[in-house]
C-alpha cells in the first residue's frame, strides 16, 4: 500500500539573517518593525520596492562604538514596544566606553514581549536606539515570507533602481542617500 502524502505545515520562507550596519551620524530615535522589514527590500520597478519578507521578530542587536581618546561615549537600547496585549520590556540596556576601549552591548528583547514575536509591517516602536556616528550595529532577525500573495511596498520610494533586484537600506528605512545607517559596503543599496 502507498502511503498518502503527509500534510505541509508551512509553507512560508523563514529567515534568520543578521545585518550590519554603520551610523553615519548620531542617532536617538525609534526603530519600528517597518522599518526592520525596509532593511531587505526587492525592486519591482525603478521607484517602487517591496519589502522581500512579510513578518519579523527581533532575536538580538549589537552594537560597538569607538570614541576619541580620552572622551567617553554611550549607546543604548530600549525595547518599548506597546500594542494592545504585549509590552516591549522596557528595560534600559546601555554601555559606554572610556576611550581606551568601545563601548560593546549585545541585548536582546524578552520572550513573549512584543519585539520577540512576529509582527507585519507597522509604524509600532521595536526598539528606541540612542548612539553616536560611528557606531556598528548587528542585528539579527527572524524574517518570514507570506505564502498567500500579501505584498507590502517600502514606507520610501527609490530613484533609478535596478529592476528585479534584492536591495538594502539603512535601519532608519530611509534611501540610502538620506539614511544614518549604511549597509556596508558591496551589497546593492538603494
Amino acid at each position: 500500500m502507498i502511503p498518502r502524502p503527509g500534510p505541509i505545515q508551512s509553507y512560508e520562507i523563514v529567515r534568520s539573517k543578521t545585518l550590519r550596519f554603520i551610523c553615519s551620524a548620531a542617532f536617538n530615535g525609534n526603530i519600528t518593525f517597518q522599518n526592520l522589514l525596509d532593511c531587505v527590500l526587492i525592486t519591482t520597478t525603478a521607484t517602487v520596492p517591496y519589502d522581500l519578507f512579510y513578518m519579523v521578530r527581533m532575536k538580538k542587536i549589537t552594537l560597538w562604538c569607538l570614541n576619541a581618546l580620552g572622551t567617553a561615549e554611550t549607546v543604548q537600547v530600549v525595547f518599548d514596544g506597546t500594542s494592545a496585549g504585549s509590552q516591549g520590556d522596557r528595560q534600559l540596556h546601555s554601555a559606554t566606553s572610556m576611550g581606551i576601549e568601545p563601548a560593546f552591548l549585545a541585548c536582546g528583547p524578552r520572550k513573549n514581549t512584543l519585539a520577540a514575536d512576529f509582527q507585519i509591517s507597522s509604524n509600532s516602536n521595536c526598539f528606541n536606539l540612542n548612539c553616536p556616528a560611528g557606531t556598528v550595529i548587528d542585528l539579527l532577525c527572524d524574517y518570514k515570507s507570506d505564502s498567500l500573495g500579501n505584498a507590502v511596498a517600502a514606507q520610501n520610494v527609490s530613484v533609478g533602481s535596478d529592476v528585479g533586484c534584492i536591495a538594502y537600506r539603512g535601519l532608519d528605512g530611509l534611501a540610502q542617500a538620506t539614511s544614518k545607517f549604511s549597509p556596508p559596503n558591496g551589497v546593492y543599496t538603494i
